[in-house]
């Protein structure tokens, strides 16, 4: 059983073969998914999807991306749409200076109201964090995000400031690039975190784990990814897809 916590399938790169790639995620063992909007168009999309299949689910939120196109009628939405059974997360939200495509202090302003909303309604929130681990930090702190809680997606962090977030009631959630020979820092991570606050996900259709690295990503996929930390934690791989799965149910509250 495989949870992938963390998957984009209502992207424009599965429009031609959706149905078949979710197919074969089941087929790979993967019996949970969340999928994730990032803005208006994603998270209607994102909660059809769940609707449609019994075993997705969906986070709604606004990405740091598109940040500057929020406004409080969205914020007002995200609450309505947060009281549907299928919405587990508010996410994903955070801050990339890597891309920089809103102001970093729109982005801020986005990721606290999001923060804010998410304590208001009781769910757990999804992470965004690239280049920006301090400021990142600062945030969850400040607004108390401790109280919810939730995942440091496709987390790239050193496993000092894994233990932080830990420490602030976050999962840590490693995806493809864990596989790749020279990642030295999500390795490290992989075989630090305790296991009851470890998660895997693709972020599919990016990151792309070995054996498919340059490929488009897909939810099946996810087993590479538990295979990889499975090793190097010199476990069973049954054992850790069992443990990452009962993690995302307890977060998510399946």
């Amino acid at each position: 059983m495989l949870f992938d916590t963390h998957a984009h399938l209502n992207s424009g790169q599965f429009s031609k073969d959706q149905v078949e790639v979710i197919q074969r995620a089941k087929e790979n063992g993967v019996s949970r998914i969340v999928n994730i909007g990032i803005d208006r168009a994603t998270n209607k999309t994102s909660l059809a999807l769940a609707e449609e299949y019994d075993f997705i689910y969906t986070a709604v939120g606004w990405h740091p991306h598109n940040a500057k196109e929020m406004r409080d009628e969205d914020l007002d939405w995200l609450r309505e749409l947060s009281q549907h059974p299928k919405v587990v997360a508010i996410g994903e939200i955070g801050l990339d200076y890597y891309r920089d495509r809103s102001p970093r202090d729109t982005q801020q302003a986005a990721f606290r109201k999001q923060i804010q909303l998410a304590k208001e309604v009781g769910l757990p929130i999804i992470i965004h964090d690239r280049d920006a681990h301090q400021d990142v930090l600062d945030i969850l702190r400040e607004e108390n995000a401790a109280e919810v809680g939730g995942i440091m997606h496709c987390f790239s962090g050193s496993p000092e400031m894994a233990q932080e977030c830990i420490d602030m009631n976050f999962y840590i959630s490693l995806a493809g690039p864990v596989s790749y020979k020279n990642a030295k820092r999500p390795k490290e991570v992989a075989q630090q975190v305790p296991l009851e606050r470890l998660l895997i996900e693709t972020d599919c259709p990016y990151l792309t784990p070995e054996p498919y690295r340059g490929e488009r990503n897909e939810s099946g996929y996810v087993r590479y990814v538990a295979e990889t930390i499975a090793k190097l934690r010199n476990m069973e791989y049954e054992q850790l897809c069992k443990i990452t799965y009962e993690n995302a149910e307890r977060l998510f509250k399946l």
